[in-house]
């Protein structure tokens, strides 16, 4: 099966530079073998707004309702410099299928960041976004976004990388703009959104049918928004058993998979063995045996089950 190349914003530091706030890089795994496979995008926000690196470290702090990033170490305060720039950088990006951020940083990071009540040592912190990661949800734009630590976790990252390479197959639709193209992506990952979502999947299946007769930019854009819902959660352990017995009729309830010892991805490659050797065409088209590349497969299949 031939894919897309997606484009994925990255954190700097995953790899790309040493620009940490102690000089150091991150390396990871699963971010080298990603960057490998897609176009990449990198910036580091903290040396966007001029702190330099090395750096005296950052918090989040809350005084009331605002939230500020301040350098304990010296006073400064960057939030409006942060927030300026992340607005501006944004909006300057090309088209991107995905985010993957630093775990926990109080510039990128989207979840469990340490949000202080005071930039004084020792002061008490409750978990948040960083002012960067929370300018990327803000866009709403339905984009896949990880971070390099929740990652660990092969169920998200099955999650994580069949959203990035569904919305590259998506921009192609797209760049197509024919409901033509439409309907083929549609058809190709009905099984793969009744895994994710199976009311959002119905419901993207009315866009398809455009019975109010809209122009096919209307329709896209609607579907796009449709798909972003549809691929917001991780599928639950028994919803790809669901998908599977969609498509054979056959399989047992008491599958391994529902006790969550295996990836999907292991199953899939048995059930897509099966396909193989009946001849089954639609099948073999779907997009849920193979949503990413099969060289990301061995990644996703290691790791912790939890």
């Amino acid at each position: 099966m031939e894919h897309p190349v997606p484009v994925v914003f990255f954190s700097r530091c995953l790899g790309f530079a040493h620009c940490r706030w102690n000089g150091e890089v991150i390396r990871d795994d699963l971010a080298s073998a990603l960057a490998a496979k897609v176009e990449v995008v990198h910036e580091c926000p903290e040396m966007a707004v001029g702190l330099g690196c090395p750096r005296d470290p950052v918090r989040v702090v809350r005084d009331g309702d605002t939230i500020d990033l301040l350098q304990p170490a010296t006073g400064r305060s960057v939030g409006a410099a942060m927030r300026e720039f992340s607005a501006t950088y944004l909006a300057s990006l090309p088209p991107l299928d995905g985010y993957l951020l630093k775990s926990r940083s109080p510039s990128c990071g989207w979840k469990d960041v340490k949000v202080y009540d005071t930039p004084l040592p020792g002061s008490a912190a409750k978990p948040g976004r960083g002012l960067f990661g929370e300018a990327i949800l803000a866009r709403g734009d339905g984009l896949p976004v990880e971070d390099e630590g929740r990652l660990k976790n092969f169920a998200l990252r099955e999650h994580f990388l069949g959203g990035v390479w569904t919305f590259a197959r998506f921009r192609q639709v797209e760049a197509a703009g024919t409901m033509a193209a439409l309907v083929r992506f549609h058809t190709v990952h009905k099984l793969f959104l009744l895994m994710h979502n199976q009311r959002e999947m119905r419901l993207l299946g009315k866009i398809v049918a455009n019975s109010q007769g809209l122009g096919i930019g209307q329709v896209l854009a609607e579907y796009r928004k449709g798909l972003g819902w549809a691929l917001a959660s991780p599928p639950k352990y028994g919803s790809l058993i669901n998908a599977i017995q969609h498509a054979f009729g056959g399989f047992s309830e008491s599958l391994s998979y529902r006790d969550e010892r295996i990836p999907a991805s292991v199953l899939l490659r048995l059930v897509k063995s099966w396909a193989l050797r009946f001849g089954e065409k639609y099948l073999l088209e779907q997009i849920l045996f193979e949503p990413f590349p099969l060289e990301l497969v061995d990644l996703v299949d290691s790791g912790n089950l939890k």
